[in-house]
């Protein structure tokens, strides 16, 4: 690729991660680009595995739940409505609730995704086995580049903005 061809590619891939929220799009579009890593595959499983984390101003999930459980209290989970009527009935704040959710939450995503780079690490049998997540394009075909690293962009892709620090 031409040194033009790249700048232009970089460029519009930069507007893409930006219209995105990414932060640091040139970062992601320069490395996609220049080091042909699937950054935009990562940014966007990033992104949707942040969806699955309980935003740190919704506490709307605590009473749904209470709810929930409280109409079927013999479905799977459903011992966490109990289990959050007595912590809220103890006088502990649906922040600090929201919190420790979100910060467990937070830690499962990255030992997936660590695990997903170095399975070894955690199932000593496994030897030289492993997994790997694949991008695909639009009609489903393996690019042939394999989609990895994502725990060490985990933080970044925090809403808040904070990597999972305090509020102040």
């Amino acid at each position: 690729m031409t040194d033009n061809n790249q700048n232009a590619s970089i460029s519009e891939l930069t507007s893409l991660f930006r219209r995105l929220g990414a932060p640091d799009p040139e970062d992601w579009a320069s490395s996609e680009i220049k080091e042909n890593i699937p950054q935009l595959a990562r940014f966007l499983f990033l992104r949707s595995a942040w969806k699955l984390i309980v935003d740190e101003d919704n506490y709307e999930w605590i009473s749904e739940t209470i709810t929930q459980s409280a109409r079927r209290p013999n479905d799977p989970c459903a011992g966490l409505g109990p289990s959050l009527r007595r912590v809220l009935d103890q006088g502990v704040e649906k922040q600090d609730i929201n919190d420790i959710v979100r910060i467990k939450q937070y830690e499962l995503l990255f030992g997936l995704l660590y695990m997903l780079d170095d399975p070894s690490d955690l199932e000593p049998e496994l030897g030289e086995t492993g997994w790997v997540l694949d991008e695909v394009d639009a009609s489903g075909k393996r690019t042939g580049r394999i989609v990895q690293g994502m725990y060490e962009s985990a933080l970044d892709m925090d809403p808040s903005g904070r990597e999972m620090r305090p509020r102040k």
